[in-house]
């Protein structure tokens, strides 16, 4: 992708990445699927592992959620879960296509950092969740009750993800 973020319009370029998120229970994994076009989280899923299970799972939630086009373009680090048989064989399966960032080069997916900064800022701070479920309904609400609802962009004119695309379909 070359560092451009940008699209031009929604379901046309994604970026995935996986999290860390602490529990007494020990760590829970975040991956999530965010659409350059509206900064939506448009699939994520949460688990106690980091298999290629989590991401797969959510890019199926987005391809659950929306109807994604063949060439969407899906763009992830070089994690072993983004380079798996399980993932790829879904990627070609759905027509969808594949980029990876350069080895090590966190800046290569800034977006998604962006949004996990975002997110432990305004969530989770110092917390440690008492449990994964804690933590995961907690995670829940951010994503869907408030961050692609009710959260403010600079990088798509202040509005929230939400608004950006019914922004999107209203002139379409």
């Amino acid at each position: 992708m070359n560092r451009e973020f940008t699209a031009e319009r929604p379901d046309q370029a994604y970026v995935g990445d996986i999290t860390y998120i602490a529990t007494k229970e020990g760590w829970l994994y975040l991956a999530v699927l965010i659409d350059l076009y509206s900064r939506s989280v448009v699939g994520w899923s949460m688990a106690e592992h980091m298999r290629a299970s989590l991401v797969t799972d959510a890019l199926r939630m987005a391809c659950f959620k929306r109807r994604l086009p063949v060439g969407l373009m899906v763009h992830s680090d070089r994690g072993s879960q983004y380079a798996s048989n399980l993932f790829t064989s879904l990627l070609k399966e759905k027509g969808y296509l594949q980029s990876m960032s350069r080895l090590g080069d966190c800046w290569d997916n800034a977006p998604a950092e962006s949004f996990f900064g975002t997110l432990k800022t305004e969530l989770i701070g110092d917390l440690v969740f008492s449990s994964h479920e804690q933590a995961k309904q907690s995670i829940f609400e951010y994503i869907e009750v408030f961050y692609n609802r009710q959260r403010k962009h600079s990088t798509i004119g202040y509005m929230t993800p939400e608004q950006c695309d019914l922004a999107f379909s209203a002139s379409a």
